[in-house]
Parts: C-alpha cells; sequence; structure tokens
C-alpha cells in the first residue's frame, strides 16, 4: 500500500509539472515581443548606461527599462519602449535622436528625446543580413575565400536565434552609426538606422573577439575589447584597423578628446595615449578592481568608476589616478554629466545623482 500511495504521489508531482510547464509555455511571450512594462520601482532597478540628450538625461537598464530626467536626475519618468530585452547602451548625437541597444540583438529609436521608443532591428534578422550581405560579396568575388565563412557565420546565426547581445552604440549624426557586441558583431548605418549593414569583414579581429565599446576621441573611432583588442577606424582603408595596445585583458571603454585617449578595463588597468594609440603610459589607481564607466568634466577632468563604486580622478596629464571620497559607494556601470553639472551614475541599484562640486 505504501508504494501504492508513493508511486501515485510521484506520478502526481509529475503531473503537476508537465502541466505547469505547459501553462508557461502558453502564457510565454518573446522580449522582443512584450514591451517594457512600467514601473515605479524602475529607478532602483538595474540600469546599464547613461547620457545626454540635449539637457534631458536618458539612462537604460534592465527588462527593457528607459527612463529620462529633466531636472538633472531629480525626478525620472519611465519611456514606452517596444520590447522588454535587458538594454546595453545609449547614445544621443543630437537633442532629439537617440539609440539604444541590448540583448537580443535588439536596436531601438528615438525621435523624441528619449520619451518613446520604436525597434529598429533585433537578432532574428541579423542572420540574414549577414546571409545576404556576404552571400552577394561570395557571388562577386567567387574566389575570395572570406565571404563563405561570413556566409556560414550569418546562417550560424539564424540557426542560434536572437541570442547575440549589443554591447555598445555610437552615432556621429543623425544617419551614421555604429552597434557592436559579442563574437565580433558589428553593424553600421548610414541612414539613421533605416538599413544596417554588417562589417565583420572590416574589423582586424579574426578571432572573433568581442567588442565591448565603441566611442570617438576627437575625430577618431574607436573599438575596445576583449584580450586588450583596441581598434581605429581608417577612413582610407575604409576598415578599422589594429592598433597596438601594453595589456592582454579585456577593454570595457575608453573616452577621450582631441590629442587624448583613454582606455580602461579589467583589474584596474588605465592607459593614456596622446598619439593615437602610437605609444601608451599606465595610469595608476591603485586597486585591482575592474574600471566599468568614465565621464569627463568641463574643465577636461576625467572620472573612471569601479564595478565596486570607487570614483577615480585623472587631470593635467598625471600618471596617478586620486582616489575620491564618497558618503556612499556602489557598483557603477554608467556615468555622465547632467546640464546643471551634477554627476549622475547607474548601477545595480539603479541611478543617483551626486551634487555639484
Amino acid at each position: 500500500m505504501c508504494s501504492f500511495k508513493k508511486f501515485m504521489l510521484v506520478t502526481f508531482c509529475a503531473t503537476l509539472t508537465l502541466l505547469q510547464a505547459v501553462a508557461q509555455a502558453a502564457s510565454y511571450v518573446d522580449v522582443l515581443e512584450l514591451p517594457a512594462k512600467p514601473s515605479a520601482l524602475a529607478v532602483r532597478s538595474p540600469l546599464l548606461d547613461v547620457t545626454r540628450a540635449g539637457e534631458r538625461l536618458v539612462a537604460v537598464g534592465q527588462r527593457g527599462h528607459i527612463l529620462y530626467s529633466d531636472d538633472a536626475g531629480a525626478q525620472w519618468q519611465q519611456a514606452a519602449v517596444p520590447v522588454s530585452a535587458d538594454l546595453n547602451a545609449v547614445h544621443f548625437p543630437t537633442a532629439e535622436l537617440g539609440w539604444a541597444v541590448g540583448n537580443d540583438g535588439v536596436i531601438l529609436h528615438s525621435n523624441d528625446a528619449g520619451a518613446t521608443w520604436s525597434k529598429q532591428l533585433d537578432g532574428r534578422e541579423i542572420g540574414a543580413l549577414l546571409v545576404q550581405h556576404y552571400g552577394a560579396l561570395a557571388s562577386a568575388e567567387p574566389a575570395n575565400e572570406q565571404w563563405p565563412l561570413l556566409v556560414a557565420e550569418g546562417q550560424r546565426l539564424i540557426e542560434e536565434g536572437a541570442d547575440k547581445p549589443f554591447l555598445d552604440v555610437w552615432f556621429a549624426d543623425a544617419q551614421r552609426g555604429y552597434a557592436v557586441g559579442v563574437f565580433n558583431l558589428i553593424l553600421a548605418t548610414r541612414d539613421g538606422g533605416q538599413s544596417w549593414t554588417p562589417l565583420q569583414d572590416r574589423t582586424d579581429n579574426p578571432q572573433g573577439l568581442h567588442l565591448n565599446a565603441i566611442a570617438a576621441a576627437g575625430e577618431a573611432l574607436y573599438l575596445a575589447g576583449e584580450q586588450g583588442l583596441l581598434r581605429k577606424w581608417d577612413a582610407d582603408r575604409d576598415r578599422f584597423v589594429a592598433v597596438a595596445t601594453p595589456y592582454q585583458g579585456s577593454f570595457f571603454g575608453l573616452i577621450g578628446s582631441p590629442g587624448e585617449l583613454l582606455v580602461y578595463g579589467l583589474r584596474g588597468h588605465v592607459f593614456r595615449s596622446a598619439d593615437g594609440g602610437a605609444s601608451w603610459s599606465p595610469l595608476d589607481s591603485g586597486l585591482q578592481v575592474s574600471i566599468s564607466a568614465a565621464s569627463r568634466d568641463a574643465a577636461g577632468a576625467y572620472r573612471l568608476f569601479t564595478q565596486a563604486g570607487h570614483m577615480l580622478l585623472s587631470e593635467n596629464g598625471s600618471t596617478h589616478l586620486q582616489l575620491l571620497p564618497q558618503q556612499s559607494q556602489s557598483p557603477v556601470a554608467g556615468a555622465t554629466l547632467a546640464a546643471n553639472g551634477a554627476l549622475v551614475l547607474v548601477g545595480g541599484r539603479g541611478v543617483r545623482a551626486l551634487p555639484v562640486e
């Protein structure tokens, strides 16, 4: 009898588990089709990047959350977003026009300073883009062995589905921009995102390393990524060419100005170049914690932030990064200056604004 009861209990539990799985499958909605849910807690949920759209602040993060503030970060409103995929980066080349990118190969666009967003592309379409683009090149240049490999890469993306994230986005103006991500994923647009072109063949990245960041320093445009990867756009060669760096660990970001470039990443490593990457000087952070974000103030000084929430200052070409005291400290994923000069930080605990000094 006991054995029978045990058998019935196991059968019941198995049936219940199956019914729950069926119910969950029936109610499942792809994050690429599910609009971001409005939440009063969004301002305290994990956020991964923040930027300026004119005088407005715009922050992006998990579950498709996009927030904007018109009072230097004191109060935030949640934007209307058509997906609930995690968003990793945001950039506004003008006060009105912006782009955000994230997981599942999603690219979003706003034409109203971040209040509402539309989807321009997602990972379900990227593989087909590669197949079409590199298939045409393979037909035109049958002797080029690179094109069939990239066609095969596109076919692999189709088979694996929309699971490859974009990690950063940058636009020169309202028309020309780039989205970059894992495994050398890079797309370019010349029409404001109405169409996208793969650039996997133009990155000097045969290993397919992750592209973690894209940013400009003065007139120069750079990519930064795994294993000390740094690439610089060469207009004459129409490609991102390799720039040698003194570090073989991952770079998570870069920041600069005319005549100066800083790259930062794992274990507190920061390097400065004043000659477009021809030579480098290490900046001593005194920390072994990864640098995850950076911002430049009106005076030209750089502030760098760690995954543990440290704030470091680089100014006047010093080779040492000064550790700045803070009343409270939490992990930082993105940083920018508000219109009033306040420093706005985002991370795992949401958003916080530091007063003007």
